[in-house]
């Protein structure tokens, strides 16, 4: 059984107790006790059940790597599922829920699965479920969505918050061991400004632990006078509870605090995601213990020989009463000895080396401890905690030489650097025969855009597990990292550390080496899905050869531990069956986040009212109080229309239309995207963005542009103007201002990152008003300040001066067909001016419009509408915009897509408009037919509606669309069925419905 100690535990205080709550149980704990070691020391042993075959599983490890002891956490709205117990601190009226069970975890139904598990192997799946055909959607697919997933789902909206925070340092330390502080302490003894994280409550690793001894000192005293001197360092901050999650490129760094999660009800944020720019990034991470292979390892009561030293000494607590220690290196003697000494019995030291241990080793049998070289694990005993344990020779078949009795089984196959976040951005490793271990590889680091490596691994992290190593490789690593930031350490030594004499490790993927297929399929490598070595063995036989087939048939390492403590053992495994070495085999992928990390933290505060933010123009209280009706378009909120009293919202645009046609209007355009492009290459960068050229363009002088995609369909177009020789104004859509900046960026950064070119959002800084109508340049002239006429700005020309007195910057351009300027003033002048035009146009019948009243005008044109004529789609010559996309230039972005043969189709659907025969409105959307049905049933078609509408200036419906050849088929009649089962009739004509010359808007 499992028990608290009397004496001991580091980590708890014995004066506080804390009650929780599991599976509606009450139990009692220790402030400083993990959810984990609180149930062992109530002697709860059964945490969990496996995914696949729902076998009853205990813990296995103490920290981050745990695939056994998950729980839900939490009731209600605070209910988060999931969660590890090694790594759940203890607080007040925790409550937890066990998963993957029914009716409860002692009496698993599920659990029946595990009988018919030989006739359920890896990838039984991908075989089974095929026939009979329609089991899949009545038997099959009701059964597996019944039994996925491990916890359930939270139910209620999330009740924390959550928040991301953004810093910039010179160094990142990720991992507060020995190596870490050491480190720390270096980097900001020479000024730099360092932040170092921790993802456990505590500092100084498995120092303590491991009994370590630094400059003579018991490691726990060296720890905490190097937190002091951390502490008194204004240029180094420290955060325990927060686990590096993910490296990238540039020095990027994703990092997960667990702010709130041990105080239950605390105020402020539940979880905190740092975004990290470093100069340089220093990974002491540490090393994992692997698990042995032996037939029976899954059984609750199998643990980690670290893990069962850690709960003896930071918790006080014995997970058995007779442990025995299985072991391949002399580490595990460690626990042999804390045990010993806790006055647990230690029935026997099982080493698999023939040769034994080291100094540990002889320590142990100082002690009185019983040590068995030479000799493995056959089987253990028991169904639902270990009983017993069959012992045999390593080298052999495993004939059992001997039976032990044991509740608990404490086993080390070794130790494993965490290379994680090394990994993440490009680092290599190099496979350590000597250490049985991959370690980073110093000569291929991850590296910036100036070809030089920016992470550094050091400690544990980087394959030195004696406490001296560990301390005098951080050292070297941090005066790496600081020479590389133009900075300089003196030339003070290493913390000393007392060193051990060790036995070499040996390399043990199975116990015994040669077991039989009998005992190869009850060794687990994946605990949590349930892969054995036979499963492995089972993808090599089948084909799956690379690791990450052998990973996606098995499933090994894809459960939410993702293969911490399985994938070593499982890729060593896959070699052996291959008859290769590990080094060609290699390793899975590694992604970020390194353990898992909440949904909330990733949203942050947007969430609520703020996940999508509502973008307001500088003049919308004034729309509001012209009773305007609002549509969202992207982020934003723009007037549809401006009913007046009596009206309806139909009626309102067709007033609009008209005003606009025969008086004057006044539109908002605030929302469109204005995008600065400026430096001594903006205009190459402007001629790659656009399929027309723009580096031709005059100062003072409009031209209208198209972005394509690199596959060279249309996204974007506007107006592009030329302020200066060196800077353009780009004019984008609505919706696309943010997603063109971010095209530009892209490009700049990843492609042209040498060219000398910024580009800035502007978007939001200017208020914009387009005065469209036949009297909008006698409005202008009413409120004075420039020269409008003709002759002074002809069409798309612009110009800066002054209306009202307000700085202003006017373009001659038109979206509407008739004479229409566009003007561009600060963001907080946009209301004076907006009532200063509507003051100068009170004679003229001035009226603002909105949106649909301007697509409508768009239509009436002929002009295309983003989002409407295109669909991703689309290329710009569909669209009979083959004069916009220049004939002088060498390439532009999208070019070569455009030259694919799909793209170049003589047959493709093009541009037309389309009235119908009885003068009425045709369905949006809807789609031209033609004779035959396709392979579906459906009927063929050969054109869609893309805009459609009533045009009040000529009295009947008109639409554009995408009608195949269709320029070439002006005058035929097309069918258009609609939804209701009417078919309409409408002809092919120009787009160009009114003034197809543009006389109006040249006036």
């Amino acid at each position: 059984m499992s028990r608290r100690l009397s004496q001991g535990g580091r980590l708890i205080d014995r004066s506080r107790t804390l009650h929780f709550t599991v599976d509606g149980r009450r139990y009692g704990g220790f402030a400083g006790d993990t959810l984990a070691s609180a149930l062992l020391a109530s002697n709860r042993t059964l945490m969990g059940r496996s995914f696949k075959y729902h076998r009853p599983r205990g813990v296995v490890s103490s920290g981050a790597e745990e695939p056994n002891a998950l729980f839900g956490l939490g009731t209600g709205d605070r209910f988060e599922p999931n969660q590890r117990a090694t790594m759940t601190e203890l607080y007040p009226d925790l409550t937890a829920l066990s998963q993957n069970r029914w009716p409860n975890l002692e009496q698993d139904l599920g659990g029946l699965i595990s009988r018919a598990a030989r006739v359920l192997p890896a990838g039984f799946y991908y075989k089974t479920f095929l026939r009979p055909r329609v089991f899949w959607k009545h038997v099959y697919e009701p059964v597996i969505r019944a039994l996925a997933g491990l916890g359930h789902a939270p139910a209620e909206k999330d009740a924390d918050r959550y928040e991301h925070f953004n810093v910039t340092v010179d160094v990142l330390i990720v991992g507060g061991g020995v190596a870490g502080l050491q480190a720390a302490r270096r980097a900001g003894a020479a000024g730099l400004r360092v932040l170092l994280v921790e993802q456990t409550a505590q500092w100084g690793g498995r120092a303590p632990v491991d009994g370590a001894v630094i400059e003579g000192k018991p490691a726990d005293a060296w720890i905490t006078g190097v937190l002091s001197e951390l502490q008194s360092m204004p240029n180094v901050h420290m955060r325990p509870r927060t686990m590096g999650a993910g490296v990238y490129d540039h020095g990027y760094a994703l990092v997960y605090e667990r702010v709130t999660d041990h105080v239950s009800g605390a105020q402020g944020p539940r979880h905190r995601l740092w975004r990290v720019r470093a100069g340089r990034i220093l990974t002491t991470t540490g090393a994992l213990e692997r698990p042995l292979s032996f037939a029976g390892n899954d059984l609750p009561g199998v643990m980690l020989a670290g893990a069962v030293r850690d709960y003896v000494v930071n918790h006080a607590v014995t997970p058995g009463e007779r442990v025995l220690v299985v072991t391949n290196n002399d580490d595990a003697y460690r626990t042999a000895l804390a045990l010993s000494e806790a006055g647990v019995t230690v029935p026997a030291i099982v080493d698999a080396r023939p040769g034994g241990g080291g100094a540990l080793a002889e320590a142990a049998r100082s002690a009185g401890l019983r040590v068995l070289t030479g000799t493995a694990i056959a089987g253990l005993s028991g169904k639902r905690h270990v009983t017993g344990a069959a012992l045999c020779l390593q080298d052999g078949t495993g004939e059992v030489t001997e039976q032990i009795a044991c509740d608990t089984v404490a086993m080390s196959g070794g130790w494993s650097p965490v290379v994680h976040l090394w990994s993440h951005c490009g680092g290599k490793l190099t496979w350590d025969v000597d250490e049985v271990m991959f370690r980073p590889d110093p000569n291929r680091p991850p590296t910036g855009a100036d070809g030089r490596g920016f992470v550094e691994a050091a400690g544990a992290a980087n394959g030195y597990l004696a406490t001296a190593d560990i301390l005098g490789d951080a050292d070297r690593a941090a005066r790496a990292v600081t020479e590389a930031l133009g900075r300089s350490l003196d030339d003070a030594p290493a913390p000393q550390a007392e060193r051990e004499e060790t036995a070499p490790i040996r390399a043990v993927w199975t116990m015994p080496e040669k077991a039989p297929v009998k005992l190869r399929e009850k060794m687990w490598l994946d605990y949590q899905n349930d892969v054995k070595v036979s499963d492995v063995a089972l993808a090599a036989q089948e084909g799956f050869e690379s690791v990450e087939h052998a990973k996606r048939y098995t499933t090994l390492g894809m459960a939410t531990d993702q293969g911490k403590l399985s994938n070593i053992n499982g890729l060593a495994i896959l070699a052996d069956t291959l008859g290769a070495e590990i080094p060609a085999v290699g390793t899975t992928t590694f992604r970020p986040p390194y353990t898992p990390i909440s949904i909330g933290s990733v949203a942050g505060e947007a969430r609520g009212d703020l996940f999508q933010p509502i973008r307001r123009t500088p003049l919308h209280h004034l729309h509001e109080a012209a009773g305007a009706v609002f549509e969202p378009v992207g982020h934003w909120r723009r007037p549809y229309a401006f009913p007046r009293d009596g009206e309806t919202v139909a009626q309102a645009v067709e007033r609009e239309i008209l005003t606009v046609r025969h008086k004057v209007g006044l539109l908002d355009a605030s929302t469109l995207g204005k995008i600065i492009v400026k430096g001594p290459d903006a205009g190459r960068f402007v001629d790659m963005i656009y399929t027309n050229k723009m580096s031709t363009l005059k100062v003072g002088r409009c031209r209208y542009g198209l972005m394509c995609s690199e596959n060279g369909f249309l996204m974007d177009d506007g107006v592009v103007a030329r302020l200066d020789e060196q800077t353009f104004l780009c004019h984008t859509t609505s919706g696309g201002a943010d997603h063109i900046h971010a095209h530009m960026e892209d490009w700049l950064q990843t492609e042209w990152w040498d060219w000398q070119v910024y580009v800035a959002n502007v978007t939001e800084q200017y208020a914009q008003i387009a005065v469209a109508g036949p009297k909008a340049r006698e409005v202008l002239e009413t409120v004075g300040g420039m020269d409008v006429a003709k002759d002074a700005m002809a069409f798309m020309d612009w110009a800066d001066g002054a209306l009202a007195g307000i700085p202003a910057r006017v373009f001659r351009i038109s979206f509407s067909g008739e004479l229409s300027y566009e003007i561009a003033v600060p963001a907080s002048r946009g209301e004076a001016l907006w009532q200063a035009l509507r003051s100068a146009g009170e004679t003229h019948g001035i009226a603002p419009y909105g949106t649909e009243a301007l697509h409508v005008l768009r239509a009436e044109k002929g002009l295309i509408m983003i989002g409407d004529e295109t669909d991703g789609t689309v290329v710009p010559q569909d669209l009979g915009l083959d004069w916009a996309i220049s004939k002088k230039k060498d390439d532009f972005i999208g070019m070569r897509g455009q030259q694919r043969r799909e793209l170049s189709r003589p047959d493709r659907w093009k541009l037309v408009g389309l009235e119908t025969l009885s003068g009425g409105v045709l369905p949006d959307g809807a789609y031209a037919v033609e004779e035959g049905r396709n392979a579906n049933g459906q009927r063929n078609v050969q054109g869609r509606v893309t805009s459609t509408y009533r045009s009040p200036t000529l009295g009947r419906g008109i639409a554009m669309g995408l009608v195949r050849n269709g320029p070439d088929r002006t005058g035929e009649v097309l069918d258009f069925p609609g939804t209701d089962g009417v078919v309409h009739r409408a002809r092919i004509v120009s787009p160009a419905f009114y003034d197809p010359e543009g006389e109006r808007q040249n006036v």
